[in-house]
C-alpha cells in the first residue's frame, strides 16, 4: 500500500476512501478490491479525453479559493434562510394584532412552517446525495424566497400558513445541502470551521434581521417588509451560478441504479443505527432549544418585558449575534485541539457538552427583574452555538461518505419535530400559566441532558463504510 494513501485514510477516518480536498471521493489502493487510485491527473485525462473540462466533470479539483467561495455562498444562503424563516417572529405582534391571534393560534402559525420542513428533510437528504446540487440547492433557494415574498401577500391565516409550509420545503435543502458540499469540499479534520461559518450565516441573519426588519417594519408595514425580503433574495443566485461548477454531486449521483439498494431497506437500517440515534436524539435537544429562542425571544421582550418593537429587535440581535458568533469559533477551537493531538471523539463531544450546558443560564433569565439582566444570562445562553459545527462534524464522522445528505436529512427532521413541538408547546404554557417561566426552564433542562446522548449512544467518531461491513 502506498504511504501516501495510507497517510490519507487514516487521517480521514474512512475505509475504502480517501478523502483528500475533493468533491467527489477517491477510491484507493487500501480498497478491498484493490482499484488503482484515481489521482487528479487521471481525472483531467479522463476529462480531456471526453472533452469535458475538469471544472465540470471534477469539482474535487477546485482550487482552496474556489472551495471558500462557495463556503461563501453558502454563509449568505443561510443567512438569507434565516432572515425569510424568522420574519415572522418579529412581525408577530402586528399580524397577531391585524388578525386578532391568541397565543395558542401564535403557536400554530409559527409552527406551520415545521411541519412541511420536518417531512421534507429526508428526501432532500437524498436527493442532495444523488442530484446536481448546484440545481437542486438553486432551484430550492428560488422557491423559498418567492414564497417569502408572497406571504406579504397573504389575505389572512389561512393563507399564512399555506406560504409558510411551501417556505419550508423551499427551505429544507439548507442543511442536508449544505452538510453534503462540506463533506465533499472538505476532509474530515478540516471541516469544523467550514462547517461553523456556513451555518453561522443563520445567527447572522437573526443579527441584522434584529436590526433591519423592526425598521421595516414600523415604516413599511409586516405585508411590504415580506415582499421587499423574499424577492430582493433572488439577487443570489447570480454568484450561485457562477461560481458552482455544472456537475456538483457526490459518488451517489454517479452510481448505477442496479447498485443501489431499495431505499426502503437503507432507511430501515438506518433507523436502527446507534449513531445515528444518538445523534438525532442530541440534535433534538439542541434544535428544541434553539427554535424557542428563534420564536419567541422578540415576542417575549415585547409582551412581558413591555420593550417597544424596535427595542426588542435591537436587544434580540445580541443573542443571535452571540450564537452566530460562537459557532465558526467553536469549529476552530476543536480543529485545533485535534491539531494538537486530542482525539476527535475527545474534542467534538468534550465542546459540545460545555457548550450545551451554558443553555442552564436561561433558568434565571426568566426570573430575574430588569430586560437587560435577561437579556444579559440569554446571551450567556447563546454560548450554545460553540457546538454547531462540531454536531455537523459528529454526523459526517458517523455517516457514509455516499449517505451524508441522507443521514443529515433524518437527523435535520428529528430536530425539526422540535421545531414543531416547540411553539405549540410554548404557546400552550404560556395561555395556561400567564408567564414565560416554564417554557424557558423546559428549553434548559432539555439542552442540559442533550450531552448524555453524545456520551452514551454515539460511539468513535470513526466514519463507516456500509458496502464493505
Amino acid at each position: 500500500m502506498p504511504t501516501s494513501c495510507t497517510t490519507i485514510c487514516r487521517r480521514s477516518r474512512i475505509s475504502n476512501v480517501c478523502s483528500r480536498s475533493c468533491i467527489e471521493p477517491i477510491p484507493c489502493s487500501c480498497a478491498p478490491d484493490n482499484r488503482r487510485p484515481l489521482t487528479r491527473s487521471t481525472l483531467r485525462g479522463r476529462s480531456a479525453a471526453s472533452g469535458v473540462s475538469d471544472r465540470a466533470t471534477a469539482p474535487g479539483a477546485a482550487t482552496n479559493a474556489e472551495r471558500w467561495a462557495i463556503v461563501g455562498l453558502l454563509f449568505v444562503a443561510s443567512l438569507i434562510n434565516y432572515f425569510d424563516r424568522a420574519t415572522i417572529s418579529f412581525a408577530l405582534p402586528l399580524i397577531s394584532r391585524d388578525l386578532h391571534l391568541g397565543p395558542e393560534a401564535k403557536g400554530v402559525l409559527l409552527s406551520a412552517f415545521f411541519w412541511s420542513y420536518a417531512l421534507m428533510q429526508i428526501p432532500m437528504g437524498v436527493l442532495a446525495d444523488r442530484v446536481n446540487l448546484r440545481w437542486l440547492y438553486g432551484l430550492s433557494f428560488t422557491l423559498w424566497s418567492v414564497s417569502q415574498g408572497l406571504i406579504g401577500l397573504a389575505p389572512g391565516l389561512g393563507a399564512l400558513i399555506a406560504f409558510r409550509m411551501l417556505l419550508g420545503v423551499g427551505e429544507s435543502i439548507y442543511l442536508p445541502g449544505g452538510s453534503k458540499i462540506v463533506s465533499l469540499l472538505f476532509r474530515p479534520a478540516e471541516r469544523g470551521l467550514p462547517c461553523g461559518v456556513f451555518d453561522a450565516g443563520t445567527r447572522t441573519g437573526l443579527v441584522i434581521e434584529g436590526v433591519l426588519v423592526p425598521w421595516m417594519l414600523t415604516r413599511f408595514g409586516w405585508r411590504t417588509s415580506f415582499a421587499v425580503v423574499g424577492f430582493a433574495a433572488l439577487l443570489w443566485l447570480i454568484p450561485w451560478f457562477i461560481l458552482t461548477p455544472r456537475r456538483f454531486a457526490g459518488r451517489g449521483a454517479a452510481r448505477p441504479v442496479a447498485r443501489d439498494r431499495s431505499f426502503a431497506r437503507s432507511l430501515g437500517t438506518l433507523v436502527t443505527n446507534r449513531n445515528l440515534l444518538g445523534v438525532c436524539l442530541g440534535f433534538f435537544c439542541f434544535d428544541y432549544y434553539w427554535y424557542f429562542l428563534v420564536n419567541w425571544l422578540p415576542d417575549y421582550l415585547v409582551t412581558s418585558r413591555g420593550l417597544t418593537l424596535m427595542r426588542a429587535g435591537l436587544y434580540a440581535a445580541l443573542p443571535y449575534f452571540v450564537f452566530g458568533l460562537s459557532e465558526p469559533i467553536g469549529g476552530w477551537i476543536a480543529d485545533r485541539l485535534i491539531d494538537a493531538g486530542w482525539s476527535e471523539t475527545r474534542a467534538r463531544k468534550g465542546l459540545v457538552t460545555v457548550a450545551f450546558l451554558t443553555g442552564l443560564l436561561l433558568i434565571p433569565a426568566a426570573r430575574v427583574n430588569t430586560p437587560g439582566a435577561a437579556v444579559g444570562l440569554i446571551i450567556g445562553g447563546c454560548l450554545v452555538g460553540l457546538a454547531t459545527g462540531n454536531l455537523l462534524v459528529i454526523l459526517q464522522s458517523c455517516a457514509p461518505p455516499d449517505e451524508v445528505g441522507l443521514w443529515t436529512g433524518i437527523y435535520n427532521f428529528v430536530g425539526n419535530v422540535a421545531g414543531i413541538l416547540s411553539p405549540l408547546i410554548t404557546g400552550a404554557l404560556i395561555a395556561r400559566t400567564g408567564s414565560y417561566a416554564p417554557p424557558f426552564v423546559l428549553a434548559a433542562v432539555l439542552i442540559a441532558i442533550g450531552p448524555l446522548a453524545f456520551w452514551f449512544i454515539v460511539g468513535e467518531l470513526t466514519a463507516v463504510d456500509r458496502e464493505s461491513a
